[in-house]
């Protein structure tokens, strides 16, 4: 099969996470915009599946990397009988990688060798082409621009059930503009992308005395995310939803909320999925690379700032997407950047 023909049947290949699923997503509405009659079928971890799954014109099979081998196996049976024009390899990991073999695909489309973590070439035969100083969705809709689909409109249509919608609805309240902080990023090691429960305060402290907002703290169940949510809530009017709702209620919030603030995390990325302006608090990570993609204007960027102080270097001598493993690189943005970004907001809203 040529690169550039019509396909009729895709695989796409992206386990994970929140955010580059959204990314995907995109990459497959433009492929659907290009081809209404191609049937795509999507290999997804089981979290983000609690987001997508219910998207009516994609076939999803899930990977619950829970069941360690066993997850290869349901994946391999649920394969099994079909055949693929071609597979989009947009997940480079080992996890991913022991995948790509089990896809009955002509074509296995990956990453450029530079960009194909844990070897992942040696198990695709095409490559996109190589670059350097991409967006993550800009790198995923590479995929699109290789196997011929003409650039369209960004879009995603995640749908969102009645009874979503309905427990968003609860949580605004006449005509005061609704902001969900989502104060915490997921807990990995050394991850150090979240800001300090003190610095948040002062922002709710902002939000909620100069432009008379309804703020939203959400996140997960875990005892520190639990912390944030009850110490902010203490020292505020703020409604605490941390460890209290799913993912598509989540979702709901987001598409109801007129501003997000959060760190690094898959909220920023669900903001830009349904239209809401996120402020992205980053100094670990490159906003650059890794951003709420519609809301760059708004973004904090201490990422220069911190690659600078801990670990002597500038951007040009980095390897792109180099993360700053330090515990105290976020304490480099201040409450003063944060409200600065809040008020330019509010000001944009009334032009």
């Amino acid at each position: 099969m040529n690169l550039q023909s019509k396909p009729e049947h895709i695989c796409v290949l992206r386990l994970s996470a929140i955010g580059d699923t959204c990314h995907a997503l995109a990459v497959i509405r433009r492929m659907q915009d290009n081809w209404p009659d191609a049937r795509v079928t999507w290999i997804i971890g089981k979290t983000e599946a609690g987001l997508m799954s219910d998207i009516p014109d994609i076939e999803f099979i899930i990977f619950d990397k829970s069941r360690g081998r066993a997850a290869y196996k349901d994946v391999r049976a649920a394969l099994r009988g079909k055949h693929f024009d071609i597979a989009l390899c947009m997940h480079a990991s080992m996890r991913a990688n022991l995948l790509i073999r089990s896809i009955p695909a002509t074509i296995r489309l990956g990453f450029d060798k530079s960009r194909a973590k844990d070897f992942q070439w040696l198990f695709t035969n095409r490559r996109i082409d190589a670059a350097h100083g991409e967006h993550a969705m800009e790198a995923m809709m590479a995929f699109a621009t290789t196997i011929g689909a003409k650039q369209t409109d960004l879009r995603w249509n995640i749908p969102l059930s009645d009874s979503d919608k309905a427990f968003a609805a609860c949580y605004r309240s006449g005509d005061k503009p609704l902001v969900v902080i989502s104060p915490c990023s997921s807990q990995r090691a050394r991850n150090y992308r979240n800001w300090s429960i003190e610095n948040y305060a002062a922002v709710i402290a902002h939000l909620e005395s100069h432009h008379r907002t309804r703020v939203l703290l959400t996140g997960g169940p875990s005892d520190l995310e639990k912390e944030y949510g009850d110490r902010l809530a203490a020292g505020s009017d703020a409604v605490n939803l941390v460890g209290q709702s799913s993912l598509k209620q989540l979702a709901a919030l987001i598409s109801a909320a007129d501003l997000v603030v959060c760190p690094d995390s898959g909220p920023a990325h669900m903001a830009t999925a349904f239209g809401t302006t996120a402020i992205g608090l980053y100094a670990t990570s490159n906003p650059q690379r890794t951003g709420p993609y519609l809301s760059r204007k708004y973004t904090i960027n201490r990422y220069p700032d911190a690659i600078k102080r801990y670990l002597g270097k500038n951007d040009a001598d980095l390897r792109w997407g180099q993360r700053v493993r330090h515990a105290n690189a976020m304490s480099l943005i201040k409450v003063e950047d944060v409200v600065h970004n809040i008020d330019i907001f509010f000001d944009d809203r009334e032009l």
